[in-house]
């Protein structure tokens, strides 16, 4: 009588898109750039990415986003979400943190490219570009939108607001430059 094959754990598949030398722990590197650390050397705005559809169990991606550019021509910010839904497993989930707009954070570095308000975060679903924008799914775009994610986010607040009251700390948000440091996101495959 033979033994049964031993079965060998194969790790969850994590990726750490623009990890730059930093990347997580228990994370693929991911970088244009061959850092220290990079594992994968990759244009995530504009290349295909080496993994099967539905195989990533966890993406992160932080001070990434910002990078990458979105006007005609050149949709490097809508590659980059259709290339994350295509690889990540569904109800999988993405970590995604990026300077807001109104941040001297944003504007501080000549490599960031155009900004990213909150209302990025609609168009990732499918149901609510249906109903709302049309024109910016692959239905209609060669160069639209084919994710479909629920995306929770918050703001990082500046410290100086920490000890406000709800009511002013809202209206800070909504209405001072500089309230807002970063945005964080939180993607889910549906």
């Amino acid at each position: 009588m033979s033994a049964a094959p031993e079965t060998v754990a194969v790790p969850a598949l994590k990726i750490d898109l623009g990890s730059g030398p930093n990347k997580r722990q228990g994370f693929l590197g991911v970088d244009a750039i061959a850092f220290p650390g990079v594992d994968v050397v990759l244009k995530i705005g504009s290349e295909r990415w080496p993994w099967d559809d539905n195989s990533v169990e966890e993406a992160h991606s932080s001070h990434t986003i910002e990078h990458l550019t979105n006007y005609e021509g050149k949709w490097e910010r809508v590659h980059f979400f259709n290339e994350l839904y295509r690889v990540l497993k569904p109800g999988a989930k993405c970590t995604l943190i990026f300077p807001h707009w109104n941040s001297s954070r944003y504007y501080g570095d000549p490599t960031h490219k155009e900004p990213m308000s909150e209302w990025f975060a609609y168009y990732l679903s499918k149901d609510w570009r249906k109903a709302n924008a049309p024109h910016s799914d692959i239905e209609h775009n060669p160069n639209g939108y084919n994710c479909h994610f629920e995306v929770v986010w918050g703001n990082v607040e500046h410290p100086a607001l920490a000890n406000r009251n709800a009511e002013y700390r809202s209206y800070a948000t909504q209405w001072y430059k500089e309230a807002i440091l970063d945005l964080h996101c939180q993607l889910t495959k549906r």
